[in-house]
């Protein structure tokens, strides 16, 4: 299969050499630390750069079930890794009707949760937050809520996500502010600030809603590269590890993976969080092997991990 663009005609298509011949990087699973698990791509919003697609009408991937999730945890853990956190991303995981049983579950097991969410209405639904409120009762300091701020103007915001997005999202961020939950924020680089730019805007966002975020650690306040098909990338080879001074450890898919359910099939494991519709980076439905090797043949790959340094994990 390959992933065509203009810019990138002929790259990114076979998985051990790129278009110029040189050998192509992969990455090794050297333990899974991190397990995503993607709750359904429909989304109260549609965004208007989605990677993903999510959207309300679009259920690709579908709802997963509790048991499914607590199934997957328990043949992680049965194989050895050493997992540490479950992530759950979506779509908007608050339309799960079964999500707040999965957080409650995996919280039980001793396992850090991080939510990727908009904060938006799915969340305030009075169910929804009576659940974050009893685990955030429950297992104090083991919850993180990161939730999508594209930028830290209101005006770039609601052009990505829609007229009233950005105040509708304050409100839910108030909301787990006065309700002690621990937040953080991803931003997209899609204006032309530079990074110290963004920061200090972030910044004054947070210091201005009382928002206990450091806009200064990466950790807190992620910004994501723009991952834009249309844009040239380079290939990664075997030598860029030395030339870019990065090792393949680095990279997300090296303590990853992330559990998804397609339409009429059985959950399986993504390569990648940001993949999961690209079959060359569905790695089946078991449990991954350590030593589980993903060749860097997309470029988000590129873009996005190895020249981006980016990771979807806290």
């Amino acid at each position: 299969m390959k992933d065509q663009t203009d810019a990138n005609f002929g790259k990114f298509a076979d998985p051990a050499v790129t278009a110029d011949g040189q050998r192509r990087a992969s990455v090794a699973l050297s333990g899974l630390r991190t397990l995503w698990v993607n709750t359904g791509t429909l989304c109260n919003i549609a965004c208007a750069h989605c990677y993903i697609e999510s959207s309300p009408v679009n259920d690709a991937l579908v709802y997963i079930s509790a048991e499914e999730v607590s199934e997957a945890i328990v043949d992680v853990q049965a194989r050895g890794h050493p997992l540490e956190e479950v992530g759950f991303t979506g779509g908007e995981p608050f339309l799960n009707p079964a999500f707040p049983a999965m957080v409650e579950d995996t919280l039980r097991r001793g396992l850090k949760v991080l939510i990727l969410t908009n904060a938006m209405k799915p969340m305030m639904r009075p169910r929804c937050r009576a659940a974050l409120e009893r685990v955030q009762a429950a297992y104090p300091g083991r919850l993180t809520m990161r939730i999508s701020i594209d930028h830290h103007g209101r005006g770039l915001h609601d052009a990505e996500r829609g007229a009233g997005a950005f105040e509708e999202t304050l409100t839910g961020m108030r909301w787990l502010r006065d309700a002690g939950i621990a937040m953080a924020v991803a931003g997209r680089g899609f204006s032309e600030e530079g990074e110290a730019e963004m920061r200090a805007g972030y910044a004054a966002l947070f210091a201005r809603e009382g928002f206990a975020i450091d806009a200064q650690d990466p950790a807190q306040c992620v910004l994501f590269p723009e991952m834009d098909l249309r844009a040239e990338v380079p290939e990664i080879t075997t030598a860029c590890w030395g030339i870019l001074n990065k090792r393949p450890a680095d990279v997300m898919c090296a303590s990853s993976r992330m559990l998804v359910k397609r339409k009429g099939e059985a959950p399986s494991y993504a390569a990648c969080t940001l993949l999961p519709h690209d079959p060359r980076f569905d790695m089946g439905s078991g449990a991954p092997e350590r030593g589980q090797s993903v060749a860097l043949n997309h470029p988000h790959c590129a873009k996005f991990c190895v020249l981006g340094g980016a990771s979807c994990a806290a």
